[in-house]
């Protein structure tokens, strides 16, 4: 073979090495694109939750008809109580989603994933779906009477719950404990409130207190700490009340 020749074969060599290590490389991009994990529609649930023993609370079945306000940690959860012939209504409210519009495209990819999830961003005084067995609110009842809320007509809320709800349904509430008697002075500061405040507020729109759990309180909390304090986040002193609608 002439030099010329040798020269002509070690390029075309050259070549092909080249077209095979960028086929591998191509076909190595496509399989890990193929094989990326998708982000996760639900957060992780934190055992501190107590996710479980919150739903058992509720008392949710099959089948049921539950608003979630101002959801995402336990949408999911919900969504699986009531199987696909309940529904979830995720109701993130406008005034939430004009602050944290990342909360709705998260409720999104949940009901994404659950067919039994619907997803509404509805102002807060917007009526609720009709015929419910639940309405839950977690770590947001206090939220109502903050600024970025409207703040929210709170009797209006609570009627409008009343009202949604079938005879013998519940109104679950879930929040940071304020210091007793506090009423609803930290509810913008602190993010917390005052449990006998909610017990009036709720009882006042008709209701009966049905049970209370202290599954989520912690004796050590301080009262004056913002809940996002390091110290004391994720495991505030919150207090769970279940009200029912009388049948």
């Amino acid at each position: 073979m002439t030099i010329s020749a040798m020269g002509s074969h070690r390029l075309e060599l050259r070549r092909i090495a080249l077209s095979v290590l960028l086929a591998i490389s191509i076909g190595a991009a496509t399989t890990a694109s193929s094989q990326s994990p998708q982000p996760a529609a639900a957060p992780a649930i934190d055992p501190a939750w107590k996710v479980p023993e919150v739903i058992a609370f509720i008392g949710l079945k099959k089948g049921d008809k539950v608003a979630d306000i101002v959801g995402l940690r336990l949408t999911a959860s919900l969504a699986q109580a009531v199987g696909p012939s309940g529904k979830v209504y995720a109701i993130e409210t406008a005034e939430v989603v004009k602050s944290h519009p990342d909360l709705l495209t998260k409720m999104n990819a949940i009901a994404a994933q659950s067919p039994n999830v619907v997803v509404s961003d509805d102002p807060v005084a917007s009526a609720l779906p009709s015929g419910l067995d639940a309405v839950f609110i977690r770590q947001n009842y206090h939220d109502l009477y903050d600024k970025f809320m409207g703040p929210a007509d709170v009797p209006a809320f609570n009627k409008a719950v009343f009202a949604a709800l079938k005879p013998g349904g519940v109104y679950v509430v879930l929040d940071h404990a304020a210091v007793a008697g506090s009423g609803i002075s930290a509810t913008e500061t602190l993010h917390r409130i005052d449990p006998a405040r909610v017990k009036a507020d709720v009882l006042a729109a008709g209701f009966k207190l049905d049970a209370e759990s202290s599954i989520l309180a912690n004796a050590g909390d301080d009262h004056t700490k913002i809940v996002f304090d390091p110290s004391i986040r994720g495991h505030t002193d919150q207090f769970l009340y279940r009200f029912k609608k009388p049948k």
